[in-house]
């Protein structure tokens, strides 16, 4: 007789038997070790329980997917079955006019509710399920790249099969959602996980266009016209615009509305260490007098 766990901690005790054995699915544990693969085997012994499934039959029947416990196409069957709910449950895959058209039929016993849905190949197609291509592309996830693998998907391997599942998949869980409560079938599982899953398609820093800088503000009027040295042609590097960073001072120290603004922007600039490191050191002077006069507008005192 199948031992069944009647408590958590019965639960835990057959999960950490099974991990320690190596009979707990690959598919269901991933990479966990210890507690954390005992706690995903509970999980599905757990969900399988609900569905009146003996501990071990969970474990051959469950998967997790995105965190969340999907049963096999057979096994979806079988909890049907299992229900005692069932006058007659038939799939199978028929072949009209050159196209594949999976079908599913059931009964209940209980209400005498019956029900056939079909899903066809193109049907497929246009829920871009249907593969025909050997060699598929894929994004690797890891390493950040389209890769060239062969096609190993079950709809390229086993297409009347899927149809099949499918279409049992759409039928049972409306003519009997009391039995598989809410209980999804691993292939549409994993198909309603991969859309979930994002993508960041951000450019990389080297593909990014750069973009435009803003033009600069008008130079305000002032008392003194400051002319910049023509620019020396260097075509290998960017030559400083020493006009240019001298009205940037004075256009951001025009903005300023008292004299710890004026400051603030004046420090910020740090006007006499970049004149020097540029090879400018004789307009350290000039940039002191942009500031002294600004000084002088807000406060005349201040002009001498």
């Amino acid at each position: 007789m199948a031992i069944v766990p009647q408590t958590f901690e019965e639960t835990m005790r057959v999960s950490r038997a099974v991990v320690a054995s190596g009979l707990a699915p690959s598919a269901l544990v991933g990479k966990l070790e210890g507690d954390a693969a005992a706690a995903a085997v509970a999980v599905a012994i757990m969900s399988g329980a609900e569905l009146g499934l003996k501990p071990m039959v969970s474990l051959r029947s469950f998967t997790v997917i995105n965190g969340k416990p999907a049963l096999y196409g057979d096994g979806l069957i079988n909890v049907v079955r299992m229900s005692g709910k069932v006058t007659y449950l038939r799939t199978g895959c028929d072949e009209v006019n050159g196209k594949l058209i999976g079908f599913c039929e059931a009964k209940r016993s209980d209400t005498g509710e019956d029900k056939r849905v079909e899903f066809s190949q193109d049907d497929a197609v246009r829920a871009g399920l249907w593969q025909t291509e050997a060699v598929v592309t894929k994004w690797n996830k890891w390493d950040k790249k389209n890769e060239q693998k062969p096609n190993d998907s079950p709809w390229y391997r086993f297409p009347k099969r899927m149809l099949a599942w499918r279409a049992a998949g759409y039928c049972l869980r409306e003519l009997f959602g009391d039995v598989l409560g809410g209980i999804r079938d691993e292939f549409e599982a994993r198909e309603i996980a991969d859309a979930d899953e994002m993508r960041d398609v951000t450019p990389t820093s080297e593909s990014r266009p750069t973009p435009p800088k803003p033009p600069k503000p008008p130079t305000p009027p002032s008392a003194k016209t400051i002319e910049a040295e023509p620019a020396k042609e260097d075509a290998g590097e960017d030559q400083f615009d020493l006009g240019g960073y001298l009205e940037e001072i004075e256009t951001a120290l025009g903005s300023a509305a008292d004299e710890a603004s004026v400051e603030e922007i004046w420090n910020d600039f740090d006007a006499p260490a970049t004149l020097e490191s540029e090879g400018h050191a004789d307009m350290i002077d000039a940039a002191f007098s942009i500031k002294t006069r600004r000084l002088a507008q807000l406060h005349p005192m201040n002009g001498g």
